[in-house]
């Protein structure tokens, strides 16, 4: 995503929010408790995205992400409520305000491995819905097709990873030749047979 003007990276990052959001509402009563990737359930993966979207306005507003860490609810049921659509929704909505306020993305943002720009934090919050949605709809017995200007720009951010993967986040690339169709290529590099 390098050379997206600030207004590209948000509706970039606003698809994939919409994207996100279409598989959340898609999810059925029986299908929270469901596992959607190892060790987590359908509903600690969409409570995970909460959770990084309350996180937001906070790290833009320039706080430290130790000072954050822990603000906020770690139990899946007290991020999702009662409602886990609305619980979703409510804290997304913040995240893309924040991202949207002037000049909002030149700011330097804080984060446990330590400072990036709001530009890379956006970039990286997008490529995570975006492999999220894949994620939440293959649990789900939903729609894995993804958006493919969303898929070019998570593509960036996955080529960015380390070689071995990021140990508790992201697990090590598979072996996906360089022709396979990009999809294909962006869920092996996080890891996931697409």
């Amino acid at each position: 995503m390098p050379d997206f003007a600030p207004t590209e990276l948000i509706a970039l990052f606003q698809r994939a929010q919409a994207a996100f959001t279409d598989r959340v509402d898609a999810v059925g009563p029986e299908q929270w408790d469901d596992e959607a990737l190892p060790g987590w359930t359908v509903a600690d993966l969409v409570a995970h995205l909460v959770s990084e979207a309350l996180w937001v306005p906070p790290l833009l507003a320039g706080e430290p992400f130790d000072l954050i860490d822990g603000r906020f609810p770690d139990d899946t049921s007290d991020l999702l409520g009662d409602d886990p659509l609305t619980g979703w929704e409510s804290a997304a909505d913040g995240a893309l305000a924040a991202f949207a306020q002037d000049r909002a993305l030149l700011h330097t943002v804080h984060l446990s491995r330590g400072p990036v720009s709001a530009g890379e934090y956006i970039e990286e919050m997008t490529a995570d819905l975006t492999v999220h949605s894949w994620d939440l709809a293959r649990a789900t017995h939903g729609d894995t097709e993804l958006d493919p200007a969303l898929v070019t720009a998570a593509l960036v951010v996955a080529d960015r990873l380390p070689e071995t993967g990021v140990p508790g986040l992201f697990d090590p690339p598979l072996d996906v030749p360089r022709t396979a169709p990009p999809q294909v290529r962006l869920l092996g590099r996080y890891g996931r047979r697409g």
